[in-house]
């Protein structure tokens, strides 16, 4: 958990790249054939998903925690979850947030210590016709508010809020904002494939670091503490992508066999009269960094251009939400609180696994698709 928590420290594979790097028209190499990436809320799919946990006896007594699906939306159903262990295992509930933690404890007698969690969700891809007339109902003043305070990793004064300021000087309303914020993130950070995981989402650290290479955690909770702080309610979910992209994007998909790495998290924001939209900056990011061979710095290539435009208000249902929490406080632990809870957690007396080595602490994370 130490190369979790000190990752900004290390020196990174890429050199800090400038802010006016990615706004301007710098060449890259042509895409022969124009892509699509056009989501549409249309049939749902129908996932199992389970995550398997199989703990080394020597470690001693041990303790793990994994996310249970939690989110209830339009465009997700959380279904029934089981589980089975040799451990003592109980679900408890965040009570800031609502999400659901499978935790098992182990003693050091224990052979062969597992638990593994098994659930079934409903998805469908999410899209937003900007051309159509505002008609969400508006939420609970309460409920914005709850989504626009500060967290330990994401504050909302400070260099957020000035960088933000800069971010949406020219803008007028939400809608323009959040626009100018989606695109100050996709031109102004990059993804870094050296970053463990999906990085820390410690949003202060990472922009006074002057380094803007990060992952989606650090990018997206970016956009949302930026939205936040010029009163805009925005959220990071937390999850895993279940399955290949039907649009073709290598990165934008996972392979339903082997889910370990798989994890992803995606932005929303509250704009009034649509209600909560999706919105993933980073995904943009990962596609210009990683789906082609060489690294394409400008968000009009053939490429990124379908991704750039349907991320803002889109995504695809080939993943899961398991919640929104921040600042979680796992149950019975004596480490620190985790910034969020996407991936498996475990520790001992000598203290947290790295839950970013899933050969390490060998878990595994499968999916499969059981209707269209």
């Amino acid at each position: 958990m130490n190369s979790r928590r000190n990752f900004l420290k290390r020196s990174s594979a890429l050199a800090a790249i400038p802010s006016f790097f990615f706004s301007r028209e710098v060449s890259a190499a042509p895409s022969p054939v124009q892509r699509r990436f056009d989501p549409r809320p249309a049939g749902w799919r129908t996932f199992e998903v389970t995550t398997r946990v199989e703990l080394d006896p020597a470690r001693g007594a041990s303790q793990v925690w994994l996310p249970i699906p939690s989110t209830e939306s339009a465009w997700q159903h959380s279904l029934e979850s089981s589980f089975s262990s040799n451990g003592a295992t109980r679900v408890v509930e965040d009570g800031k947030y609502g999400a659901r933690i499978l935790h098992a404890r182990f003693t050091p007698a224990q052979q062969r210590p597992f638990v593994e969690l098994t659930s079934r969700v409903r998805t469908r891809d999410r899209a937003l016709d900007w051309s159509q007339p505002r008609t969400a109902k508006a939420a609970d003043p309460a409920t914005l508010a709850f989504w626009t305070q500060p967290t330990e990793r994401i504050p909302t004064d400070g260099i957020v809020r000035s960088t933000a300021l800069q971010a949406t000087r020219v803008a007028r309303g939400d809608v323009s904002k959040t626009r100018a914020i989606y695109e100050w993130v996709v031109h102004n950070t990059y993804r870094d494939p050296a970053v463990p995981g999906c990085g820390e989402g410690d949003i202060k650290a990472w922009l006074e670091s002057g380094n803007l290479g990060g992952k989606c955690a650090d990018q997206n909770a970016l956009f949302v503490g930026m939205c936040r702080s010029v009163g805009i309610p925005a959220r990071n979910l937390y999850g895993v992508r279940l399955a290949p992209s039907k649009f073709g994007y290598r990165e934008l998909g996972g392979d339903s066999a082997k889910l370990a790495a798989a994890q992803h998290c995606r932005a929303e924001a509250y704009l009034r009269g649509y209600g909560w939209v999706a919105i993933d900056p980073a995904d943009v990011s990962k596609v210009m960094r990683q789906e082609t061979a060489e690294w394409i710095k400008i968000a009009s290539n053939p490429v990124v251009a379908p991704v750039h435009k349907g991320l803002f208000g889109g995504c695809e249902g080939n993943w899961l939400a398991y919640n929104a929490a921040s600042d979680v406080a796992l149950p019975s632990s004596s480490g620190p609180k985790l910034g969020f809870l996407m991936y498996p957690e475990a520790e001992n007396a000598k203290g947290r696994f790295d839950s970013y080595s899933p050969d390490d602490f060998r878990y595994r994370i499968t999916a499969r698709e059981i209707s269209s």
